[in-house]
């Protein structure tokens, strides 16, 4: 079966458009539309059909995608295993970062890096923590660097975890801190509880992030709940409503700035950032570099 047929079938199925597709791969939509006839006249079934101009997945379809995305990662996994035994670190690093790290960890490492390795392509993908830790267990990253999960309950990462079926591993420790907008009443107490902040309304991130189930650790080790009245996963927007007397919420201390005020709370939390990769999956020569010099910075 035609491996580059396979990858256009699942771009479609994935852009839900040939032309969306073509424009992925590099390709014309006749060459896209080709290489799909060709594999439905070898397997002798429809993949896809059109309603109201949409391309959607017949049964057979739906049928081929999760065996195709399979043969595609073990052709790549092969591909990335040979390509251990050139001398030269070219080709494409593909990275799943967090939008904090990205922003606030990350700059100086791939600066030194893009400078080392200058034939490295550099293919970054900016999402949320939890999609790419779930990006590469399921084998679509070749390298997330994440918030990293709580283990056991903790947060602290220091050195190689598998109790995910990942190794991850702490490269940023990151303290979190207790904020309110600057004169609120709260920060003029010389201690401020746990349970003076279930009085009040906060703003954190959705309850689906690592970073939440960090923060509701605590409180339910203190049999307490709070009111959660907006949810985003963007540090920057919570920083920007907390600053405006929206609530109070957990920040990384390093976006704590003039406009909040640090709550003295007994109780410290904090997260841990780094990266994750797949045991299985074989790594690349331009992934071990970027893993080395992270390690470096650790």
């Amino acid at each position: 079966m035609d491996i580059q047929a396979l990858k256009a079938f699942k771009a479609i199925a994935d852009l839900g458009s040939f032309s969306a597709a073509a424009d992925a791969l590099f390709i014309t939509q006749p060459a896209i539309s080709k290489r799909i006839a060709t594999l439905e006249q070898r397997l002798g079934v429809d993949l896809f059909y059109r309603v109201n101009r949409q391309v959607k997945l017949s049964q057979a379809g739906n049928m081929l995608l999760p065996k195709a995305s399979l043969i595609i990662r073990e052709v790549e996994n092969a591909e990335r295993t040979l390509s251990h035994y050139g001398e030269e670190n070219i080709g494409i690093l593909q990275l799943g970062i967090s939008h904090h790290i990205g922003l606030h960890r990350l700059p100086p490492v791939l600066r030194d890096y893009s400078k080392q390795y200058p034939k490295v392509k550099l293919d970054l993908s900016f999402v949320d923590s939890e999609a790419g830790f779930n990006g590469v267990l399921n084998g679509d990253l070749e390298l997330g660097l994440v918030t990293l999960p709580p283990i056991n309950g903790k947060p602290d990462i220091k050195t190689a975890d598998t109790s995910y079926d990942l190794t991850i591993k702490e490269i940023w420790h990151d303290p979190l801190e207790f904020a309110v907008k600057k004169g609120h009443p709260l920060s003029k107490k010389s201690k401020v509880s746990l349970e003076d902040l279930t009085k009040l309304d906060a703003i954190l991130p959705k309850k689906s992030t690592f970073t939440y189930q960090i923060l509701t650790s605590k409180f339910a080790k203190a049999d307490l709940n709070f009111i959660s009245s907006m949810n985003t996963n963007n540090f920057e927007t919570i920083r920007m409503m907390v600053s405006i007397g929206l609530g109070w919420s957990i920040l990384p201390k390093t976006l704590i700035d003039d406009s909040l005020a640090v709550l003295p709370v007994k109780e410290k939390l904090s997260r841990s950032l780094g990266y994750v990769i797949h045991p299985k999956r074989p790594l690349s020569n331009a992934a071990k570099c970027m893993i080395a010099l992270l390690e470096s910075t650790a």
